[in-house]
């Protein structure tokens, strides 16, 4: 499980989503979070789908390393679907078993929401994948850059973002490694039941912390040795610029933003196929 985590990770490749301006891929990315909310039709959907999976084709990821992620949401997933399921009413009853009862709207609603939350993480991690750590920090501190007209350190919050973000895969290849090295100690962390694996794995939460704090105190010892003072007065070996094919992708993404738009207001709700 802790292997098949791919969050904060990047995929290096040539292809033009790689090229994109990071500020175009944090916007377009939102932009499409929120086009999971903005709809509730089958249609709408279908359009979500192939928007983004021809971005991933476009972006030369492995589309098996995309899904390969998905497997640390397996049981928050399956929480959200039969929570959904089974606690919302209206519509016809399908099925009803004792005191379980399925009516329409929950399934349709359980579908959705498994739907939203699959392209969800999909979506945020196709960004990452794409975009460097650094780039990442340039692209959040130039959007948030009105922000400092009111005195918040953007600079220091974006690079607080990158810096979390670029350690969870440190953290995770370290509790690999942890976990590795106790199983050759003779641990055993994977037979029992849930509470007697989660007791297993105490014992690796007390190395696991001190690599963190020993990294994260190796990290600023290493940044106050370059001088690093904040982002005032700092300036960029590479600038960002807009570029064509940036203009281009902010146009592609708000087309499809209105017709998502469009299909949800004038699309039927009752657009179902089961």
């Amino acid at each position: 499980m802790i292997r098949d985590i791919t969050i904060g990770q990047y995929y290096p490749a040539d292809s033009v989503i790689h090229r994109l301006d990071p500020r175009v891929k944090i916007v377009c990315t939102l932009l499409f979070l929120i086009s999971l909310f903005v709809q509730n039709s089958l249609l709408g959907y279908a359009i979500a789908t192939v928007f983004l999976f021809w971005v991933i084709h476009a972006s030369k990821v492995p589309l098996k390393f995309i899904l390969r992620g998905l497997k640390a949401i397996v049981i928050i997933l399956m929480f959200t679907v039969v929570m959904n399921l089974f606690l919302t009413t209206g519509g016809k009853e399908l099925v009803h078993i004792g005191f379980l009862h399925i009516y329409e709207k929950g399934l349709r609603t359980s579908v959705f929401m498994a739907v939203r939350l699959i392209y969800l993480i999909m979506g945020s991690s196709l960004m990452t994948f794409t975009t460097t750590p650094n780039a990442l920090t340039d692209g959040i501190e130039k959007l948030l850059h009105p922000l400092n007209k009111l005195h918040v350190p953007v600079h220091e919050v974006a690079m607080m973002m990158s810096i979390a973000l670029r350690f969870i895969p440190i953290l995770l290849e370290e509790t690999d490694k942890i976990m590795k090295a106790q199983i050759a100690r003779g641990a055993d962390l994977e037979s029992g039941n849930i509470i007697q694996r989660t007791k297993a794995m105490v014992p690796i939460l007390v190395p696991l912390f001190v690599s963190a704090f020993r990294r994260a105190n190796d990290l600023a010892m290493a940044m106050e040795a370059r001088c690093y003072n904040g982002g005032e007065g700092r300036t960029k070996m590479k600038p960002l610029v807009y570029r064509k094919r940036d203009r281009a992708a902010y146009g592609i993404t708000i087309l499809y933003m209105v017709v998502i738009v469009l299909v949800g207001r004038f699309v039927p709700f009752q657009i179902w196929i089961f």
